[in-house]
């Protein structure tokens, strides 16, 4: 616990100056510093609080070695930037609520927290006060019984106003991440104490709402199915006032928070109201708070920073993703979408800076024959990508780590994978720098007049005059090999393509396709990217799926030296922790992985990663790339928490004694 801990405020708006004075009650904190856009605002906001270092930009206060907390209070969209460049100058972050625009930007931002090994925290300051604690606790003493139904609502009414924050679409107006978010967050609250844990998920949301004419929600009501039969009922507004309370209803009776979010701004008393069954009048709970709710806030930081990632009911970095998740699964059920998250919207890095590859980064590179680039080991797989806030936000975390190669395809999202993986290379400026591994010809189209006229639609989708590796996405026998090596070296040599593979393709077939192309002194296939992993495939996930995993693909692999591109190179999560003998929820994954041959290579896998101190997912992707012969690991990271841990493989160098053992079944 920090007891003198020098607060900066970057921004001067309403809500800067509350928690200023918030602050000055805090028993921890004190304000040391400003930042604002120009200097006239700094010399008011400090001049008005007693600030005595004011600061005319957000960079000259990040830079003030005295601060050693940072409060952001600007717009919406400004806090990712922002709270990223705080992080990264090793300044402890409180970010106002939302954290960001959408939950692709909060993990961005909490990733960069992680990195600087900084505290974070999104500041929904009712989490800080005791009442909120004093609830939850009723909650999981079952107080009223078993939740059913949880009621929140925050709402007020403003007068429409285009150029207002609350109305405008460029600066994350509505009610839904204005105050609809505390709605939110209290009913994932509850929801997680009434089943044991911090917080919980919704799994199912409905939603209706009224839209303003500048795109943003002017108000709207959500129902929300959690695990236990749970149901809560969210209404948010900025066009109409409502009551802004909180009710919770279960089996033995009803709780009531009239004040629910800003309970004591100054210090004093809060409600609690309890009824329960064949009681006249509700019990009434009492909470004292003597500081005022910032001044809360301000203490929970410091009272927090030693772990970092505060504990519940503050707001733990996990529940701020979820709650992030949440509201833009709301935003998205009516309709509501930023401009700056439109597929077409041009859309710098998060931090503000050029892209480029970090310092020191782990990331090993290998060859493939025909490419300029030296290739990334770890392939980032975009067939998951279709919205550009969450791509651009993966991709460039990758780009980041030194990835640089993308593997997409023809049929992925129907087009929609390359359009965002294309307007982000370009966003970026960035297209002699990446490797684009695109694949075409899927059946029912692998014949080579289709495989010509989607490779052209491709490059058009990608933005591109060339794709660096472009693979038939299946085989067709029928098909003879040399039809396909002809179409092949056609677009090669029109410059539509640097060199070819194929995926799915058998090594017999392959073997026939390269003496087809060297009888002729044409350009042969010079890579393959075939299922390939440490668990064996049982049963094929796709029809036409091939797989390399056999002891008679691995000779030939080794033998050729061709690489090997594998896909479902961990196996989708089998040595994830999700796989388990008794445990056939997930049907693909039992239809696909279990066995008993492949239930011992995940012990074994156990058994290597506690002696090394990784995770067994490390150990089955490290596998893949320690192999007698070339190597990519293709991954599908869908957070920025899975390519971190997909990263730690990179550190694990495994000799041939540890592949024998590891796949002893083989």
């Amino acid at each position: 616990m920090s007891e003198n801990l020098a607060w900066g405020i970057l921004g001067t708006g309403r809500i800067a100056g509350i928690f200023a004075k918030g602050l000055a009650r805090s028993r921890t904190g004190r304000l040391v510093a400003v930042g604002s856009r120009s200097e006239g605002s700094a010399e008011r906001f400090g001049q008005e609080f007693g600030v005595p270092r004011r600061h005319a930009s957000y960079s000259a206060l990040l830079a003030d070695l005295e601060v050693e907390a940072v409060y952001i209070s600007t717009p919406h969209p400004m806090h990712a930037e922002w709270a990223i460049r705080a992080a990264e100058a090793g300044k402890h972050v409180l970010c106002e609520k939302p954290l960001t625009l959408n939950h692709a930007e909060a993990m961005a931002v909490i990733e960069a927290a992680r990195r600087a090994d900084v505290f974070l925290m999104e500041a929904f300051m009712y989490r800080c006060h005791p009442q909120t604690a004093r609830l939850v606790e009723l909650i999981r003493k079952k107080a009223i019984g078993e939740v059913r139904v949880i009621q929140a609502t925050f709402s007020f009414h403003s007068i429409f106003d285009a150029a207002s924050r609350i109305f405008s679409n460029e600066l994350g107006g509505g009610g839904i991440l204005d105050v609809g978010c505390y709605c939110t967050s209290m009913a994932r609250l509850i929801a997680g104490a009434a089943t044991g844990r911090d917080f919980a998920e919704p799994i199912e949301l409905k939603a209706t709402g009224q839209l303003c004419p500048t795109g943003v929600d002017a108000y709207t009501v959500a129902t929300l199915r959690f695990p236990g039969g749970i149901l809560a009922s969210l209404a948010t507004g900025i066009e109409v006032d409502q009551e802004s309370v909180v009710r919770v209803f279960g089996t033995e009776g009803s709780i009531v928070i009239p004040v629910p979010w800003i309970p004591t701004p100054q210090g004093g008393s809060s409600r609690i109201l309890v009824q329960r069954k064949g009681e006249a009048t509700p019990g009434e709970i009492v909470v004292e708070d003597t500081r005022g709710l910032y001044a809360l806030e301000a203490d929970a930081v410091a009272e927090h920073l030693a772990r970092r990632d505060p504990p519940s009911p503050l707001m733990s970095w996990d529940d701020t993703l979820g709650n992030m998740r949440a509201l833009d699964w709301w935003r998205a059920t009516i309709g509501v979408m930023y401009e700056s998250e439109r597929p077409e919207a041009s859309r710098p890095p998060l931090h503000g800076r050029k892209l480029s590859a970090r310092p020191g980064h782990a990331m090993p590179y290998g060859s493939i024959a025909g490419l300029n680039l030296p290739v990334s080991r770890l392939v980032m797989g975009v067939d998951n990508q279709t919205a550009m806030p969450h791509a651009a936000v993966m991709f460039d975390d990758f780009f980041e780590r030194g990835g640089n190669c993308f593997d997409t395809a023809h049929i992925y999202g129907r087009g929609a994978c390359e359009r965002v993986l294309g307007q982000w290379v370009k966003d970026r400026g960035i297209r002699e720098q990446v490797v684009i591994l695109d694949k075409g010809a899927h059946t029912p189209w692998c014949n080579p007049r289709d495989l010509c006229v989607q490779l052209l639609e491709s490059l058009e989708r990608l933005q591109t005059d060339y794709i660096d590796l472009y693979m038939l996405h299946r085989d067709n026998p029928e098909v003879p090999v040399g039809e396909f090596i002809d179409a092949l070296n056609l677009q090669k040599k029109a410059g539509h393509i640097r060199a070819f593979g194929v995926s799915n393709w058998t090594p017999a077939r392959i073997d026939e396709a390269n003496d087809y192309a060297s009888a002729r002194d044409l350009d042969g296939i010079v890579a393959v990217s075939n299922q390939f992993s440490l668990a064996r495939l049982i049963t094929p996930i796709w029809a036409g799926g091939v797989c390399a995993s056999d002891p008679a693909s691995r000779a030939w692999h080794t033998e050729r030296q061709i690489p090997l591109l594998a896909w479902s190179s961990q196996s989708r999560g089998f040595f994830a922790g999700r796989a388990h003998p008794d445990d056939d929820s997930d049907a693909e994954m039992s239809r696909c992985w279990y066995s008993e041959d492949n239930f011992r290579r995940l012990e074994r896998a156990r058994e290597l990663a506690g002696r090394l101190g990784v995770l067994p997912i490390n150990v089955a992707l490290a596998y893949v790339l320690c192999q007698p012969f070339p190597t990519f690991a293709l991954i599908g990271p869908r957070t920025l928490a899975e390519t971190r841990v997909a990263m730690q493989a990179l550190t694990i160098e495994l000799e041939p004694q540890d592949l024998y053992w590891l796949n002893l079944d083989a």
